[in-house]
């Protein structure tokens, strides 16, 4: 991901829903120092806490690049961000997008940045070649985080639990599996967008052989019980050959977001369907931690499920923003 121009601001369209601005909210979190401001188009209500700024504001401000910190459904550039992204173009910004479209496939975005020389970086596609997946078992650790739905702390859970590994000690590495990872750490390969006979072969290169006591925490996405993302979530999980899982989940979410025909089943339930995945490749691979997103939840109310999920499932149960990770540092190393 070398050659982008930092820092950034962050486009967020007409969004409307927090969720699909996942990577705005990412970056902002983990690389506030890479953020100068925020452009929403009329209709857009997200807000990421940053000032309001047009690009030629942005420019003036120092950002060098502006990053579109949204992913909708399909990963596809929206007619109506074409002109805001050709105005941006324009007031001097390179434009990064981890959107399946690729920037220079659309016309006038490809011809203004030639006009104006301009540099248009696509983070979501890689120009590896990866090789089909072998299930051969390699040296070192790996930390998988897998979850019950889309967009509820996969990455915010690898992301945190890596620092926690580090503090403790421990050699770890974050590794990065889709586009907001990959623009947080400045390295990885969005397994969404890998052909799908190659996914685990992806996710093997992605965490190569290591010193032994080494740990890869390895960004899951999707979900397996999702009815549309499961397969990438499948190849991801033997690929990576975790030895140790940790669970997500958003408590308020009684089904799966957007399809409610699709409940989400009790966590034991969901635990047990990992694991019988996850020992096909590894037959050591345990859940070491449940990780909930408790955002919209008091510190006390979420205190006292946090103890309830602890004390159910017999495994450390935290929230990745709000706790102290030791728990499930010392239960994977041990």
């Amino acid at each position: 991901m070398s050659g982008i121009r930092l820092p950034y601001l962050l486009f967020l369209g007409d969004e409307r829903n927090d969720s699909n601005a996942k990577t705005a909210f990412g970056v902002r979190q983990w690389r506030p120092e890479a953020c100068v401001a925020q452009w929403s188009l009329p209709g857009g209500t997200v807000d990421i806490g940053l000032p309001r700024l047009t690009p030629t504001e942005a420019v003036a401000q120092g950002a060098r690049s502006m990053l579109i910190g949204i992913a909708p459904v399909g990963g596809k550039i929206s007619p109506q961000w074409i002109a805001p992204i050709c105005e941006a173009i324009e007031a001097g910004l390179d434009i990064v997008s981890g959107m399946h479209t690729r920037l220079g496939s659309v016309d006038a975005i490809r011809e203004t940045a030639a006009r104006c020389g301009r540099t248009l970086h696509d983070v979501r596609h890689s120009e590896v070649r990866f090789p089909v997946g072998t299930g051969v078992r390699r040296s070192g650790k790996r930390l998988l985080t897998v979850g019950t739905d889309c967009a509820l702390g996969k990455k915010y859970t690898a992301l945190a639990l890596t620092r926690a590994f580090q503090a403790a000690g421990h050699a770890a590495t974050f590794r990065a599996t889709g586009q907001t990872g990959i623009l947080i750490s400045g390295a990885g390969v969005a397994i969404d967008a890998v052909v799908a006979d190659f996914i685990a072969g992806a996710a093997e290169w992605l965490s190569p052989a290591n010193a032994p006591e080494h740990w890869d925490l390895i960004e899951g996405q999707g979900s397996l019980l999702h009815p549309s993302y499961a397969g990438v979530s499948l190849g991801l999980l033997h690929g990576s050959q975790p030895d140790a899982l940790v669970l997500c989940h958003d408590p308020a979410r009684l089904h799966i977001e957007d399809h409610p025909d699709f409940p989400i089943p009790p966590l034991e339930e969901v635990m047990d369907l990992h694991l019988r995945h996850a020992r096909r490749v590894n037959p050591a691979a345990r859940f070491v931690g449940i990780a909930l997103n408790t955002s919209k939840m008091t510190q006390a109310d979420a205190a006292t499920l946090l103890e309830a999920t602890a004390r159910r499932h017999g495994l450390p149960a935290v929230d990745p923003l709000r706790s102290d990770l030791t728990p499930v540092v010392r239960l994977a190393t041990t």
